[in-house]
């Protein structure tokens, strides 16, 4: 289960782990915890899939890694989203993306990959839908966290929503747009790859899929 994981992934869980170790050392507790978390947090995955019987990609695993490494730790711990203005469009693009080949995923799940049942161009909008949804409701909890709790999750207020909310359209419709691709059998390597993987790693979801594609072939 560990050993396939992409060198990054490795990387990653590495420094966390001597992270952990060196901050429990000099007793910096707080930043052991953080570290502690975005280790469990970036791991879980892999233990959902497992008892889901259900194979990750690598390319998948090492995107969830990135972003919860970058999220919790470069951007809280290491204060990135001040540092760097750009930090928080990186953050909201890339998961936006990745939520729309989820989306992409879910729906061939459902349907087995039925082309005729769900049309690539329906598969790619509830993609989209789903990947606006899940960043619209972040910005819902960041409210809520602000209100309650008064933290600074939302820094300039609407101007920081809105902006995120933009952002989370665009990697939306980036994410559906390489599903969409790859339904057309438009295969050109990057997302529509890590689509493709995911597909022959876990035939069982995408029965009709692969008979539709055998068809198409011998047309």
């Amino acid at each position: 289960m560990f050993s396939e994981q992409s060198l990054v992934t490795r990387l990653i869980w590495i420094s966390l782990l001597f992270s952990i170790a060196e901050s429990l050392v000099l007793g910096r507790w707080s930043l052991a915890f953080i570290a502690a978390v975005t280790l469990g947090l970036s791991m879980t995955p892999l233990y959902v899939a497992r008892w889901m019987h259900v194979r990750v990609p690598p390319s998948f695993m090492a995107a969830v890694v990135l972003f919860v490494w970058g999220t919790i730790f470069l951007g809280e711990v290491f204060d990135f989203y001040n540092r760097y203005w750009w930090w928080d469009i990186v953050m909201h693009g890339g998961s936006a993306i990745g939520f729309g080949l989820i989306g992409t995923v879910l729906v061939l799940i459902m349907f087995q990959g039925d082309r005729y049942a769900a049309p690539p161009i329906a598969i790619a909008f509830f993609a989209y839908c789903f990947a606006v949804s899940i960043g619209a409701s972040w910005e819902v909890f960041e409210f809520s966290m602000d209100q309650l709790f008064g933290t600074n999750m939302q820094k300039s207020g609407l101007r920081d929503t809105m902006g995120d909310l933009i952002v989370d359209h665009v990697g939306a419709i980036l994410g559906a747009s390489a599903g969409f691709a790859y339904l057309k059998g438009q295969e050109r390597g990057g997302l529509t790859r890590m689509i493709d993987d995911f597909v022959k790693r876990n035939p069982r979801f995408f029965k009709k899929l692969k008979d539709w594609q055998h068809k198409h072939d011998d047309t």
